[in-house]
């Protein structure tokens, strides 16, 4: 069974789920826990991020220790400034014109849980037709507000059934299947606000007719992407009617979970792009958080039908397996319609170029491998790079910029390399394919876009410690492939342990088993 943490309840109610957590609070400094009556009157309002500081134990060893006891994290990480819980962003809310606002106030209203059909009246009454950039606008306003991410996250298949049918180019693809459904002597629901007019809709929405140009280039990452989407669209299909026929199952949902390629393909080349470089925050963190939710659930659900000999006939299996597919089409829809639009619409060619580069790396996602685009970013080698032949002195030694390349990409791990302002600076490049992809893109830029609202938390809270002297190394274990891997994130100190920065090193660890054997 796994077992989960939601650090918004509060430690009465999990040591009542998991008596473990007893003692492993109580060795991490929480000693009142083992305190029946504490537990019982203070545990009913303490979470375990206020306890941490109140008690003043770091967050990372408190995560480290649930990790490592075989427990996961469920929601957003909070966040903390110098161990202390953050409050509310104190951003200013931007003038907004009157279509976003009334957008966003539909938003809001589904996220204060009034009902979908009540909201989506009035949304039709004032809205014939609305543009990704619009829905996109509106999240983000209401992120900016004061409204979490993982609150907006938890509400975006519902925003999506709101504004499904409504985006231009999704009501011309209704208009085309309504004819072909017709023909076929079908009927066909054409979705909000499509009507008999739907046919004549002119394109107006430029990053609609950007996306649909662009995915016609062979090569072209959105013709990638594309095309990953009609295999996903495919491979759901297969599993649906392996479901219905009680055969292949297992096999089936394990070929639908390499999804999981084409979400790390947009978090790594896509999101980090679209909110750094042009302020679209929203989409990119609330898809994002999307992504890792369906990829975590149909990995759990994999792993109980194979575990479980009662398979899918267990209990709940069977509705959990369907609501999280549904997720996964609904993606497919939020992909074609809002995001890929949105980057069509503001990327550049020299982006696209370098996108294009970055994503020839991935091994491609339930297609085969397709030829690299002929205007892709060239990759420059050692010999490239202007002094390759110039010595680097150092008090131990001396090497040219070649062997010095060539001997980091020897060394069996992965090694990444952030300064002491956050920022990426170098990734090593051997021939094994990475355990964890790090596109050339990502240089130069925050750490922290690299990685999934949900740990940014973590990230954050791991290198102030290094900076700040706390600590020197975090071992993070975890498994790809059935084989063991170790993650070691380490402060780089000057000879005088001034903080210069923080190196990565990934390392498969299942080489070492042979070694000790009993």
């Amino acid at each position: 069974m796994d077992k989960k943490i939601d650090l918004k309840k509060n430690v009465f109610t999990l040591c009542n789920e998991y008596p473990e957590l007893i003692e492993i609070l109580s060795n991490l400094g929480f000693t009142e826990i083992t305190n029946k009556t504490a537990l019982n009157t203070v545990g009913k309002i303490m979470t375990i991020p206020k306890g941490a500081v109140v008690k003043g134990i770091n967050m990372v060893d408190v995560v480290l220790a649930l990790k490592n006891n075989g427990f996961e994290l469920e929601g957003k990480m909070p966040s903390f400034v110098n161990n202390k819980l953050k409050g509310k962003a104190e951003d200013k809310e931007e003038q907004l014109d009157d279509r976003t606002e009334l957008l966003k106030s539909y938003v809001k209203r589904l996220t204060d849980g009034e009902d979908i059909e009540s909201v989506r009246k009035d949304f039709v009454e004032n809205f014939s037709e609305v543009d990704a950039g619009e829905i996109a606008k509106a999240e983000q306003a209401l992120i900016c507000s004061g409204t979490p991410i993982a609150e907006v996250q938890k509400l975006c298949d519902v925003h999506s059934a709101l504004f499904h049918g409504a985006t231009q180019q999704e009501r011309i693809a209704n208009a085309e299947k309504a004819v072909m459904y017709s023909l076929n002597g079908k009927q066909y629901g054409l979705g909000i606000g499509a009507d008999e007019k739907t046919a004549d809709i002119k394109r107006t929405d430029d990053g609609d007719t950007a996306y649909n140009e662009l995915r016609k280039i062979n090569g072209h990452p959105l013709y990638i992407f594309s095309k990953e989407n009609e295999a996903i669209r495919q491979q759901i299909d297969v599993f649906k009617a392996a479901l219905e026929e009680r055969t292949d199952v297992a096999d089936e949902l394990d070929k639908t979970r390499e999804l999981a390629v084409h979400y790390a393909e947009k978090g790594d080349l896509l999101y980090p792009v679209l909110k750094l470089r042009y302020g679209f925050s929203g989409p990119s963190d609330v898809m994002w958080g999307v992504d890792d939710e369906i990829r975590d659930d149909l990995k759990k659900l994999s792993n109980e039908l194979r575990n479980d000999s009662g398979g899918f006939y267990v209990e709940d299996w069977e509705n959990r397996v369907k609501a999280v597919i549904t997720r996964a089409e609904e993606m497919i829809y939020k992909e074609e319609n809002i995001l890929f639009p949105l980057c069509a619409k503001n990327f550049s060619e020299k982006e696209w170029q370098d996108i294009a580069r970055d994503m020839d790396d991935y091994k491609p996602c339930m297609i085969d491998k397709l030829q690299l685009w002929d205007k892709a970013t060239p990759k420059q080698t050692i010999d490239e790079v202007e002094g390759n032949d110039m010595e680097i002195q150092l008090p131990s030694g001396h090497f040219t910029l070649t062997q010095l390349d060539a001997i980091l990409n020897t060394l069996p791990m992965e090694i990444t390399f952030i300064d002491h302002e956050n920022i990426n600076r170098y990734f090593n490049d051997g021939d094994e394919p990475k355990l964890f992809k790090r596109p050339l893109m990502a240089l130069d830029r925050e750490v922290f876009s690299c990685h999934p609202p949900k740990i940014e938390p973590m990230v954050r809270m791991i290198i102030d410690d290094f900076r700040e002297g706390k600590r020197n190394y975090v071992d993070v274990w975890n498994t790809r492939d059935n084989e063991p891997v170790l993650v070691r994130y380490m402060a780089v100190r000057d000879k005088n342990k001034k903080y210069i920065g923080t190196m990565e090193c990934v390392m498969k660890m299942g080489f070492a088993k042979e070694h000790f054997k009993a």
